[in-house]
């Protein structure tokens, strides 16, 4: 079983939206093993939307943005895997990333090689842009095999907001995440609404395959991105947070 734990790191969203270059990733690596987080169990370091070119190459492959990856991203990925990391990165069931970026709907397999090859660990695995007739059990079990035939052992999180009952098939798919919620927001209303609404998924919580009730905000103070919003939480609320989420997370 690859994941008897729900997988630990940070992801470059909530702090950066579309603003991640190789640079960042770097500093962020040599970060994490130096304040102790990679000790703690924060093991992943995940590159979210907008690591690409607007468009494929003339035979459909993914590009990495040279400009803010100008090494290109094994080179990032073997960085990250010297500090003794895991590395992580992103795309979409649908035509399009949320950001409008290429899609993984119609090149499956295709993508799933291109992250094997670089030395991927770690697929989220986002819902915008589907095809009104493409389900998500359909969705999700395509990229879920195509992960497994590239021979890799790659952890897949499928970010599909808790659309279409997710929790009651996401099992069955292979996936090792089940996102279940909204994007949160950096405010206890919006941590302290999620925590409430998990309480009916909690059956469906075992090894293998946890609830993801979106990133932690612990310590963003309102100066994470603007789709967080401005508010920001007390420490004892992002405490709180820290709690609600290893509760009903891996019950």
């Amino acid at each position: 079983m690859l994941v008897q734990t729900p997988p630990m790191g940070w992801n470059s969203w909530n702090t950066f939206m579309s603003k991640i270059d190789e640079k960042t990733v770097r500093e962020t690596a040599d970060e994490m093993v130096a304040e102790g987080l990679l000790d703690a169990g924060y093991e992943y370091l995940v590159i979210d939307d907008s690591w690409s070119e607007r468009e494929r190459d003339k035979n459909g492959n993914l590009k990495v943005n040279c400009t803010k990856f100008p090494n290109g991203m094994k080179a990032v990925a073997d960085y990250v895997h010297s500090k003794g990391l895991k590395f992580g990165m992103y795309s979409s069931a649908g035509v399009r990333t949320c950001m409008c970026f290429p899609g993984s709907f119609g090149h499956e397999f295709q993508d799933a090689q291109f992250f094997a090859d670089i030395g991927v660990d770690y697929l989220k695995y986002d819902y915008c842009f589907r095809p009104t007739l493409a389900d998500g059990p359909m969705l999700y079990n395509r990229m879920s095999m195509a992960l497994k035939a590239t021979g890799r052992d790659i952890v897949f999180s499928a970010c599909n907001w808790g659309r279409d009952n997710t929790p009651s098939w996401i099992r069955s798919t292979g996936a090792h995440l089940f996102r279940s919620t909204l994007d949160i927001a950096d405010s206890y209303q919006s941590m302290r609404n999620i925590a409430v609404s998990q309480l009916r998924n909690l059956p469906y919580i075992a090894p293998g395959c946890f609830n993801d009730l979106d990133m932690l905000v612990v310590g963003l103070h309102g100066k994470g991105s603007m789709v967080l919003g401005p508010t920001g939480c007390t420490d004892t609320e992002y405490r709180q947070h820290f709690a609600f989420w290893c509760m009903l997370s891996a019950p």
